[in-house]
């Protein structure tokens, strides 16, 4: 097999996580376009005629759709159900969804906190538990979490979304750690500071956005296409040893 066969996706089945926009929708074309058919999901993403659907068509991939709200754990729960009815092999899981809630820590709400942990922890462990153990059961599968810089840094008025990208890291080698020998692949990618809709506040405080790009290295935002080759990387054979490995998306932050 040459080194390009082994980025090949073509025949998997690839299920994604808050597509509907950014950094999701990103990994998903970029998943489609190496030859993966796309399960989509988000709490907006429409059932029909999305435009990640007619993008992820136009590269000659299938395309289904559904709508869930991470934050509500009967939903996920009968959204994980109707996937595998549907789809009884998943190769590829991309858990991407994710929010964050933005208050002192002094006067973080309950409601934010739980509201943030519940999409961006437990929901992303009780998708990787139940797709995964299929995955063990066929002795193959990649799990791709999104973690953030915030698994490694405190970050500022968002102590419910560090708390829970942190969780993410070690989620990943938790997994990594009793599934490597299995066959299944669990790592993740720590996107640095991207132009979407989780950083809009960032990028319209004049102070914070020249802060922010003052320690990028790169000198830019990053944007949703940065994340197409290392998600095609970490889906495909051609990283088929890596595991419980957090690769920076960053424009050398975490270096500097």
């Amino acid at each position: 097999m040459s080194i390009l066969d082994k980025f090949s996706l073509k025949g998997k089945t690839a299920l994604v996580t808050g597509c509907k926009r950014g950094i999701g929708k990103g990994m998903a074309l970029a998943l489609a376009e190496a030859g993966a058919d796309i399960i989509g999901v988000s709490a907006s993403l429409e059932l029909h005629g999305s435009d990640l659907e007619k993008e992820v068509k136009a590269l000659g991939r299938n395309f289904k759709a559904y709508q869930c709200d991470f934050s509500q754990r009967e939903q996920l729960y009968a959204f994980i159900s109707a996937v595998k009815n549907d789809f009884p092999v998943v190769d590829i899981l991309v858990n991407n969804a994710g929010t964050i809630l933005r208050k002192p820590a002094a006067e973080h709400p309950d409601e934010y906190w739980d509201k943030v942990i519940e999409i961006n922890q437990t929901a992303q462990f009780i998708m990787t538990r139940e797709f995964g153990r299929d995955m063990i059961a066929r002795g193959y599968g990649k799990i791709i979490f999104t973690a953030s810089l915030l698994t490694f840094q405190g970050g500022i008025n968002v102590p419910g979304y560090a708390a829970s990208k942190a969780a993410v890291g070690e989620l990943t080698m938790a997994f990594a750690n009793e599934w490597a020998s299995k066959g299944v692949n669990v790592n993740a990618i720590a996107p640095g500071y991207i132009a979407t809709d989780n950083t809009q506040a960032l990028r319209e405080d004049p102070v914070r956005s020249e802060q922010i790009l003052g320690r990028i290295p790169a000198g830019r935002w990053g944007t949703p296409e940065d994340f197409m080759g290392p998600v095609v990387f970490l889906a495909s054979d051609a990283s088929s040893y890596m595991n419980g490995t957090i690769v920076l998306v960053d424009g050398g932050w975490m270096g500097r």
